[in-house]
């Protein structure tokens, strides 16, 4: 039951911080790769959506969707031994998220989820970080 509670408190907070529009502050400088971190957005934002309805269905396809979207061209943005990490880690939550969603393990879902998030905002930190100092 605490488990419960803990993962319904992270995903009222996840609803509360503003949506992330692909890249921060940064100017757009490549339309594909906006149009894929939009693609991004959406797709998380389902998977959200699917964890609030319990669509377990609708979790998988969109976390399949997620490691889809990482293997496309415009996703490496930076060639540095962190961003690869980062989107290995991307993919190796996604597949988790996958997994949770077709065992039907709600929490486990849930802390994919959350733990996916997580490796979106450090990965953008990362990017920020990396061409401010150019």
């Amino acid at each position: 039951m605490r488990r419960v509670t803990f993962v319904a408190a992270v995903l009222v907070l996840l609803l509360g911080i503003p949506t992330l529009s692909g890249h921060g502050g940064e100017p757009k400088k490549d339309d594909k790769l906006h149009d894929l971190m939009q693609h991004k957005l959406a797709a998380s934002q389902k998977v959200l959506e699917g964890i609030a309805l319990g669509d377990f269905d609708k979790i998988a396809k969109q976390a399949d969707e997620l490691i889809d979207v990482s293997k496309q061209t415009e996703w490496r943005v930076l060639k540095t031994p962190q961003f690869e990490l980062y989107s290995n880690e991307f993919r190796r939550v996604a597949d988790n998220l996958a997994k949770n969603a077709k065992d039907k393990n709600f929490d486990g879902a849930a802390l994919s989820y959350v733990e996916l998030t997580l490796t979106c905002v450090k990965c953008h930190k990362h990017v920020r970080d990396t061409r401010d100092k150019d």
